[in-house]
């Protein structure tokens, strides 16, 4: 029988790792009214304090 081939296991590059990271978190939306809700969001969000 045959034996699998172990590849060695490179550790990532860290410099590479970071603006990957930065790509990720929650997208909004871009269009007219997405924006004016945000606006209006705000707007409601410091009237409550």
């Amino acid at each position: 029988m045959k034996r699998a081939r172990q590849r060695t296991i490179r550790p990532r590059n860290p410099v590479a790792i970071d603006p990957l990271l930065k790509k990720g978190g929650a997208h909004q939306r871009k269009d007219k009214r997405a924006s004016r809700a945000r606006l209006k969001a705000g707007v409601r969000k410091n009237s409550e304090d």
